[in-house]
C-alpha cells in the first residue's frame, strides 16, 4: 500500500510539474504564410500570405478558416470575437464603414491574394470540412460581392471562413502575433493561433 501511493504522489508530482501551454504554442507552420492550430475548441487556420508583401498599407488582411472540434457542438463567432495581439497590445477589427471610409484596396488585396499559393492552407485539417458561404465581414464593392454579416457559425463538418482586416500596427517581417478567436454564444470556447510574417 505504501509504495502505491508513493508512486501516485511522483504520478502527481510529475503532472504538476509538466507546464501548461496555451493554445497559440500548438501552433503548426503550413508554410507560404499559413498556420494551423488544433488545440482549442474552435479549430483555427489562418493565411496571412498577403501580408508581407503590404506591409505599408493601414490595413493588414487575413484569411481565418474556423470549424468545431466537437461536431457536436454549434459555435457562434461575431466579428467582435476577433483580435489580434501584437506586441501584448489587443486590436479589434474595424467596421466596414470606417474599413470603406479609409481603405480604398479592398479589391486589390483579393485580387493580389488569389494569385498567392494556397498549397499550405489546403494542407491543414480543412481540407476535412465544407465552408459554404454565410456572407463576410468585409465584401468588396462589386457587383457579385457576398452579404455583408457580423457573425458566422459552424457545427458538424461545416466551417466558416472570414476575411478579416485589422489596422496595421506597424507589421514587419519576422514579427510573430497571435489571432484569438472567442465564441460569441459561449465566451469559454476560446483558441489561438501564433503567426509568423516571412
Amino acid at each position: 500500500m505504501k509504495a502505491l501511493s508513493t508512486v501516485l504522489a511522483i504520478l502527481m508530482l510529475a503532472v504538476v510539474a509538466v507546464p501548461q501551454t496555451k493554445d497559440a504554442s500548438q501552433t503548426k507552420d503550413l508554410g507560404l504564410g499559413a498556420f494551423s492550430s488544433e488545440n482549442g475548441p474552435i479549430l483555427l487556420a489562418v493565411d496571412s500570405s498577403l501580408v508581407p508583401w503590404r506591409l505599408k498599407q493601414p490595413y493588414a488582411m487575413f484569411i481565418l478558416y474556423m470549424a468545431a472540434k466537437d461536431s457536436g457542438k454549434n459555435i457562434v463567432v461575431a466579428r467582435d470575437g476577433i483580435v489580434l495581439v501584437y506586441k501584448g497590445q489587443e486590436y479589434k477589427m474595424p467596421s466596414l464603414q470606417d474599413l470603406r471610409k479609409n481603405y480604398s484596396a479592398e479589391i486589390h488585396d483579393l485580387d493580389f491574394y488569389h494569385h498567392l499559393g494556397k498549397e499550405g492552407i489546403i494542407a491543414s485539417w480543412m481540407r476535412l470540412y465544407k465552408f459554404p458561404e454565410q456572407g463576410d465581414f468585409f465584401p468588396p464593392l462589386s457587383f457579385n460581392a457576398s452579404v455583408p454579416t457580423n457573425e458566422g457559425s459552424m457545427s458538424g463538418s461545416l466551417g466558416f471562413v472570414a476575411k478579416c482586416y485589422f489596422k496595421n500596427p506597424g507589421f514587419e517581417k519576422g514579427d510573430t502575433f497571435v489571432i484569438r478567436v472567442t465564441a460569441k454564444n459561449d465566451p469559454s470556447l476560446v483558441s489561438e493561433v501564433e503567426v509568423t510574417l516571412k
